[in-house]
């Protein structure tokens, strides 16, 4: 496509990196801020400005937070003894959405994937393991997607804290094979938390 002005196609280039944004979404965002008055733009600028140089990430569970503990974590009324083990932020959301689930959670920020070149050591396994030595932490709900990579890695940490004294559980299979945690619908993903069992019981089948 080509445009008039090389500012614009600039602007089309880094809106069409964003994650399912083609290039014609992408020149109508432009067009549409182009048309707008200067302070709309200003404001999205400083907005990105800001998230980009002040969020940070909780020190306990890894969660995005604007301090340097989050908003769940320093919760005192949350039931600390139980930690849900999510891929992203993006899945602590959706668990959030629910509004079914009390607990606290722990980030990995990703998921083990030998192909994409994720060993465990890239993400926060070893992390989870310090929480469970320092913290009372009773049970450990591993909400991860159903996935090759996400069974990968429940075996793994299943069998990294197995000797441990803590109760491992997974979702129920309310959420469907190869499903992302954050795509399922809110009520579905409430009832597989509250539904979850023993990660024996599924993984030993």
């Amino acid at each position: 496509m080509e445009y008039p002005s090389v500012y614009l196609e600039n602007v089309v280039n880094e809106f069409s990196k964003l994650p399912g944004v083609g290039e014609r979404t992408a020149l109508r965002f432009a067009l549409h801020l182009l048309s707008q008055d200067k302070q709309v733009t200003e404001r999205l600028v400083n907005s990105l400005v800001a998230m980009n140089e002040d969020i940070k990430l909780c020190k306990r569970c890894f969660s995005i937070s604007d301090a340097e503990e989050c908003e769940v974590c320093k919760d005192e009324k949350r039931d600390h003894s139980i930690v849900c083990v999510v891929e992203n932020m993006r899945d602590v959301m959706a668990i959030e959405n629910t509004n079914q689930y009390r607990g606290i959670y722990h980030v990995l920020g990703g998921v083990i994937s030998p192909i994409d070149g994720i060993s465990p050591k890239d993400i926060r396994i070893n992390e989870l393991v310090q929480r469970i030595c320092s913290e009372n932490i009773e049970e450990i709900i591993l909400a991860l997607p159903t996935t090759m990579e996400g069974d990968t890695t429940c075996f793994y940490i299943n069998k990294i804290i197995k000797e441990m004294n803590v109760k491992v559980s997974v979702l129920s299979r309310g959420v469907s094979i190869g499903d992302n945690i954050e795509y399922a619908d809110a009520i579905t993903l409430g009832r597989s938390i509250m539904n979850r069992v023993p990660f024996e019981k599924i993984y030993s089948k």
